[in-house]
């Protein structure tokens, strides 16, 4: 329908079956589309004969997107992000009409946001997100309804499955999406990015439990991801100050009596010895005793380094 608008106001006189080929929709849908613009108080005429088509009334045009500094930049920079995150929602056209419709003196500050603006936070390497994807999982997270996803493993295998999603949550530049996988018959959350499809059925679904917490759920499941390797280290800090540098889809923190207990699992322990290095801290290796051996060998090499 906002498709149509924009074609009316730049190409007046488009019959309805050019209108129908360029949305590529039939003929009785451009009809309801030109009556519910007419509802929403855009005076759209169609015009019948040799020479006639769809116009809009003489004199009409649509006012400036008042918008004010705040607002633009924060919708501009928001955009910017999503593109940065891989979502692949249309950010440049999205960009292109904001600063046409915009006033002229803030269009072209806003203009120079987009072509001056770096994000240097961390970008997924995976494809970008279609956005039909994200948006069928939210409608249906919305409405409670059912979704049947065509999904891929992280080994590539496929597999189809009825989810009742719960919530969408964005992490660490990554999308997913949580709730009662009917495959499995228990809680589980999935990459978006490994949907290959959504389909969102009339089915509904109770709501979630009352405590259900999307985003500490999915931090947890990230948290819980099995490696070859259980750690727990005791790190002689503040709770909080561990908390502010360990995310919590890195590790488990407790507090304690001498610190915090860091529960976490790795796949290799060279990288764990490096990150409980880097945190500054002194800590205690409670399991495994490889790690130690490793913690050593850094220790050695830094060593070595430090004399070289």
């Amino acid at each position: 329908m906002l498709t149509l608008l924009e074609l009316l106001q730049a190409r007046p006189g488009l019959t309805g079956p050019e209108l129908a080929a360029r949305l590529d929709v039939d003929e009785r849908t451009v009809r309801r589309y030109a009556a519910r613009l007419t509802e929403l108080g855009v005076p759209v005429v169609a015009d019948r004969g040799r020479y006639g088509g769809y116009r809009l009334l003489p004199g009409y045009k649509l006012p400036p997107l008042m918008l004010s500094e705040d607002e633009a930049a924060a919708v501009v920079l928001g955009l910017l992000a999503g593109r940065h995150n891989g979502v692949a929602l249309g950010t440049e056209s999205a960009l292109a009409k904001i600063e046409r419709v915009l006033p002229k003196a803030l269009g072209e500050r806003v203009r120079a946001i987009s072509e001056t603006v770096g994000l240097a936070f961390h970008r997924p390497a995976s494809p970008p997100l279609p956005a039909s994807v994200l948006l069928s999982l939210a409608d249906a997270a919305r409405r409670r309804r059912r979704v049947r996803l065509s999904y891929r493993s992280f080994r590539g295998a496929p597999t189809t499955r009825d989810l009742d999603p719960y919530g969408l949550v964005l992490n660490s530049a990554r999308w997913y999406v949580t709730g009662f996988d009917h495959l499995r018959g228990e809680l589980r959350t999935f990459r978006v990015d490994r949907v290959t499809s959504a389909e969102v059925l009339e089915t509904p679904f109770p709501p979630a439990p009352d405590d259900f917490d999307p985003v500490a759920h999915v931090l947890n499941s990230l948290a819980g991801v099995p490696f070859r390797h259980e750690v727990e280290v005791i790190v002689h800090a503040p709770l909080p100050e561990v908390r502010r540098r360990v995310p919590p889809t890195a590790a488990t923190l407790t507090a304690v009596d001498s610190g915090v207990r860091l529960v976490a699992r790795a796949e290799r322990l060279d990288g764990m010895a490096q990150m409980l290095a880097g945190l500054g801290w002194p800590f205690t290796v409670i399991h495994p005793a490889e790690l130690r051996r490793e913690i050593t060998a850094l220790a050695d090499r830094l060593r070595k380094y430090a004399d070289a």
